[in-house]
């Protein structure tokens, strides 16, 4: 039976985005065993594709916080162990940066990655045995989709799915998910926009859930719901209980942040609010209830915004 190793670690958007290429391997090559090296904080999201047979977590930003302690080098030995002791047809680096190619080379089996004018690392490329040319300028989940179909020798699906499978903790027909987090200043929609945009949803009889990752994002958040009536900043949860929270959601509008492009992927009508980067690369995809608006020095209006949810509410 053909065994694969995917090697994609981080961050939550890039994994998110590397799950329809397991999804085409799974329809394509249905007896092929699919295993994911990942970064340890995002496990619970390669966890939810069924086709995904073992995630194997890799904790490189833990170790880089104490890379000193033995504790960390143990890890790593032992990570290591784990990459040999099974043999792969092919390990596939489809993140293409120099650390997810040393991740790659620890692998036993043919390493397939992009080629150095295509790899977001050139360097990257000198680790694998076979090159692919991926053309820029694509969406990273189709250069995702065909670097594992070169890699693989099917042919592409015309459609693209993420196949991510879980259960919501309820579902709320009145529940729409602000993400107004991220991990960059600059993404950031201005606060008074959140709380117009809040506002404009609870005079349509709607719920307004906010979560958060760190004291300054709870803050960010108790601030917005002092303004929003009925809202409700989430009490802090794993990776696996937002993703179960998205589900339940009527609809999500987030800033360019992996909780967005999580909520796609699980299938809730989804608003992408860009304002530091150009959407058509790494924005929202793969759905047609979703719309980005704004872009890099381009904020959008709370009005468009409000718009946009409307389509679903």
């Amino acid at each position: 039976m053909p065994r694969i190793l995917f090697v994609k670690t981080s961050s939550l958007g890039d994994v998110v985005h590397n799950c329809p290429a397991v999804t085409d391997v799974a329809r394509c090559l249905p007896q092929t065993e699919i295993d994911w090296l990942v970064e340890e904080s995002f496990a619970d999201v390669v966890a939810l594709h069924p086709a995904v047979r073992r995630v194997i977590p890799v904790a490189l930003r833990r170790w880089r916080r104490a890379w000193w302690k033995p504790t960390a080098w143990l890890e790593v030995v032992a990570l290591r162990r784990t990459l040999r002791a099974q043999a792969y047809d092919a390990v596939i680096d489809t993140q293409g940066l120099v650390k997810s190619a040393l991740f790659c080379a620890l692998a036993s089996g043919a390493k397939h990655g992009m080629d150095r004018a295509s790899a977001r690392e050139p360097l990257a490329a000198r680790a694998y045995d076979v090159r692919h040319a991926i053309a820029r300028g694509q969406h990273a989940v189709e250069r995702n989709r065909q670097l594992t179909s070169a890699a693989l020798g099917y042919a592409l699906p015309p459609e693209c799915d993420y196949g991510l499978h879980g259960s919501a903790d309820t579902q709320d027909a009145r529940r729409v998910v602000l993400l107004t987090m991220s991990s960059r200043n600059d993404k950031l929609w201005p606060e008074e926009r959140w709380s117009a945009l809040g506002r404009a949803l609870a005079e349509r009889g709607l719920d307004c859930a906010l979560p958060w990752g760190s004291a300054i994002e709870r803050a960010r958040c108790e601030r917005l719901a002092a303004k929003i009536p009925g809202a409700r900043v989430l009490p802090a949860m794993t990776l696996g209980e937002l993703a179960q929270t998205l589900r339940g959601a009527r609809a999500v509008a987030g800033v360019d942040t992996g909780l967005s492009h999580l909520a796609v992927a699980l299938g809730v009508p989804a608003v992408g609010i860009y304002c530091a980067t150009d959407p058509a690369l790494t924005g929202l995809y793969g759905s047609p209830r979703l719309r980005n608006l704004g872009g890099a020095g381009m904020a959008p209006a709370t009005a468009r915004v409000l718009a946009a949810l409307e389509e679903w509410l």
